[in-house]
């Protein structure tokens, strides 16, 4: 018996832009983190917005609307006029679901799904990625400076100048490329 192996989530502080992180390497050969519709019910979960079940259709959904918010995450990003198929998914799927933000006792606050639906969750992260884009949070949207990755970030940094979508994962690869290279220059100097 075969078994898939299934990509590890990417997780980040913004739920939005981590969504749209369920599709990575973009540039070069994309990897898909949500191929089924029960692995996106496991990442919902583990971003707090746990749904019963989820349907081929509201996976395809989904998809739609992770790809929306990259391509006007995107278009922020290179100050480009917002992409209006976009921002119509995203307005749409932030209308047509039923959630609400509550306290916590411990003095925070979270999501609660009315009808733990797979359209509950999206209208979250519709609402995030709203949030981000329209500029209502500081920070500031940008890409990932990897050519393959690309992946739209919002940073909250101070200075707002980071360049990965993650430092373990792509600003990582490039450290490793700029020392390997450096690690080569020298023994071809040496030799």
């Amino acid at each position: 018996m075969s078994t898939m192996r299934v990509p590890e989530f990417r997780l980040g502080a913004v739920l939005a832009t981590s969504f749209t992180a369920t599709l990575t390497e973009r540039q070069g050969e994309p990897v898909e983190r949500i191929p089924t519709p029960s692995r996106l019910v496991d990442w919902l979960a583990v971003n707090g917005l746990v749904v019963d079940s989820c349907s081929p259709s509201q996976l395809d959904r989904a998809r739609e609307l992770r790809e929306a918010i990259h391509a006007a995450a995107t278009a922020v990003a290179r100050q480009e006029p917002l992409p209006s198929p976009a921002v119509h998914v995203i307005n749409d799927r932030s209308v047509h679901g039923h959630a609400s933000p509550v306290l916590t006792f411990e003095g925070n606050w979270e999501w609660r799904l009315a009808s733990r639906s797979v359209e509950d969750a999206l209208s979250v992260i519709a609402a995030d990625a709203v949030s981000i884009i329209s500029g209502e949070r500081p920070g500031k949207i940008s890409l990932c400076a990897s050519p393959t990755c690309r992946a739209a970030f919002f940073d909250v940094s101070r200075g707002r100048t980071r360049r990965w979508c993650e430092m373990n994962t792509c600003g990582n690869r490039k450290k490793k490329q700029r020392f390997l290279a450096s690690k080569h220059q020298r023994s071809a100097f040496t030799s």
